[in-house]
């Protein structure tokens, strides 16, 4: 799998306005690539379906990384540089549904990558719902946003550690306590770059309101510039096999309303949780 684009392909991505940077002199920017179309079904499973645009971003240190690296590859340098090409770039995603550029206070929502809960169906956290649930809520305001953001498996510690912080869960420790036996942070995530490529297309002085249990995302938010209105608690698949872990995260700072603390104090059940 290559991350990188021919040069040809690029200038003609460019010329096109397919591919541009987003972020002023000083700040972190990042190539953003797109728009997409990207048709998919609605959340419940229903025969109809929305159209996003989609728009794939990558630091532009990493893009310009790999394009070095590739234009060697071109000029006959060693297939040792393969793996580079092949697994430098950390693309996260801007998924953007209805007239969102036009729109006062819209509806978004920062999610962090996880495969156990967004592609496998896992149980142990509430990742795959809550995203399922903040699409239904924006398809059903008719606009809003979703940023996916790559990096941020296992709040930050990436697959294989996030397997292992799950056996020590296991074992008896919560999902903090299991990242900090592995001498990982407890939350390595930063939510920057998603200031940074709202901002491309929010209307200056635009305010947004966030679905979100984590106020560190709009602390990140309005860190990059970013006003947030409204934070609006995200509760949703809370069960036996992930109250512990979402107690977890209450005792960490998440706030998860009244009616979602009601949720979760229901479905606690000693032994069950991860």
């Amino acid at each position: 799998m290559f991350s990188y684009i021919d040069d040809r392909i690029h200038e003609l991505l460019t010329e096109s306005g397919k591919i541009r940077s987003v972020g002023g002199p000083g700040e972190r920017n990042l190539s953003l690539l797109g728009p997409v179309p990207l048709p998919v079904r609605e959340p419940d499973g229903g025969a109809g379906g929305r159209t996003l645009r989609w728009y794939p971003f990558v630091r532009r240190t990493e893009l310009q990384a790999v394009r070095r690296i590739s234009r060697k590859l071109q000029r006959g340098a060693s297939r040792d540089l393969v793996p580079l090409v092949s697994s430098f770039m950390c693309v996260s995603s801007l998924l953007l549904h209805g007239d969102f550029e036009q729109r006062d206070r819209p509806l978004i929502r920062l999610h962090s990558c996880c495969m156990t809960g967004d592609v496998f169906g896992s149980a142990r956290c509430d990742c795959g719902p809550q995203l399922r649930a903040a699409y239904a809520r924006i398809f059903a305001e008719g606009a809003g946003a979703v940023v996916y953001l790559a990096s941020h498996e296992g709040r930050g510690i990436g697959l294989w550690a996030k397997a292992v912080t799950y056996i020590l869960q296991d074992m008896g420790q919560d999902t903090y306590q299991a990242n900090e036996s592995l001498g990982l942070p407890r939350d390595s995530r930063d939510f920057t770059d998603a200031a940074l490529v709202l901002g491309a297309f929010l209307r200056p002085g635009t305010a947004v309101r966030l679905l979100s249990n984590n106020p560190l995302k709009q602390e990140h938010l309005e860190r990059g510039g970013v006003q947030v209105a409204e934070r609006l608690p995200l509760v949703a698949g809370v069960g036996a096999h992930n109250a512990r872990y979402l107690q977890a995260k209450r005792a960490h700072g998440h706030d998860f309303g009244a009616h979602g603390a009601a949720l979760l104090d229901a479905a606690a059940s000693p032994g069950d949780g991860r």
